[in-house]
């Protein structure tokens, strides 16, 4: 049974499995690892723990994350942003339909990746040429949704807080315009939809839970229980007087007897005979009166 450790490589991204490779190991180390795009720095979330027969073989953790290379990070977040800003700079010049997010460098900047939106399919066979012939590495474009892209940028929802996806949220579950009727919200795209354009995923923490699909419990009519106490003493205690004692005995409620629930329903019966009685006036007609003759 192999050693493996769970490393995440984005805020509230999804937890990879890499082979410890003898290291030293604990939850919250920078590590770096080869993945699939290249070099990357990633940081321990689940500690070392071991895993029987795993679906596929897994790789193995490179080093300890060191000065230097927290120092090519650094540089290549600056290098990043010269990245998207030619990049955009491009996609103007061609005229190209589609909306820039980010582009990310990998550690050895053997590869770009560059993050977009658009509405349906885009030739950028052109562009990518334009960016491969600048930067002289590999260059990828990958396109993503609204809800990935409103991940990837930040910023805050209508309650005020920061987005959940930014804060916890791993994946995207799919929600829809039924979960709002079951919890009977008003049916406001405005209200009812994100920052992203979409359906809230709030919506669906409470309907995860099926509140709402239970049938409502019978509720059962008890008559309040009346016991015997005894009474019971308070002692008032102020500056300068005697004590004195207060006696306070709890009183029970009235119960209704039969006589009492007879009465109430022949004054109920006689009140709806008199709103009969009172339609039925109404909707008598009475005779027209002929015009006087000339």
């Amino acid at each position: 049974m192999p050693d493996i450790v769970g490393i995440r490589f984005k805020n509230c991204g999804r937890i990879y499995d890499f082979d410890v490779n003898g290291l030293e190991l604990r939850a919250g180390s920078l590590i770096v690892v080869e993945s699939e795009f290249g070099l990357s720095i990633g940081t321990v979330i689940n500690g070392i723990h071991s895993m029987e027969n795993p679906d596929k073989p897994l790789k193995k953790v490179l080093r300890l994350c060191t000065e230097e290379d927290l120092k090519k990070k650094q540089d290549n977040e600056s290098f990043e942003k010269e990245a998207k800003s030619f990049c955009l700079e491009r996609i103007m010049a061609r005229g190209i339909p589609m909306k820039l997010v980010c582009a990310e460098a990998m550690l050895d900047r053997k590869r770009v990746i560059f993050y977009f939106t658009a509405d349906g399919r885009i030739d950028f066979r052109e562009l990518v040429k334009d960016l491969a012939l600048k930067f002289k590495t590999r260059i990828e474009m990958r396109q993503i949704g609204v809800r990935d892209k409103a991940k990837l940028v930040g910023g805050l929802g209508l309650c005020g807080k920061e987005f959940c996806c930014r804060l916890f949220l791993t994946s995207f579950e799919p929600v829809s315009i039924k979960m709002a009727k079951q919890q009977d919200l008003t049916l406001n795209t405005g209200k009812l939809s994100g920052v992203c354009g979409r359906l809230m995923c709030c919506l669906g923490y409470e309907y995860s839970d099926n509140h709402y699909d239970r049938p409502a419990a019978s509720v059962e009519k008890v008559l309040p229980m009346v016991k015997e106490e005894e009474p019971v003493k308070i002692v008032l205690r102020e500056p300068e007087q005697q004590p004195a004692e207060v006696v306070c005995c709890t009183v029970n409620p009235p119960l209704e007897t039969p006589a009492t629930q007879t009465e109430k329903s022949n004054e109920q019966q006689k009140a709806d005979q008199f709103k009969k009685h009172k339609r039925r006036r109404r909707r008598r007609k009475f005779p027209k009166k002929e015009a006087p003759k000339a």
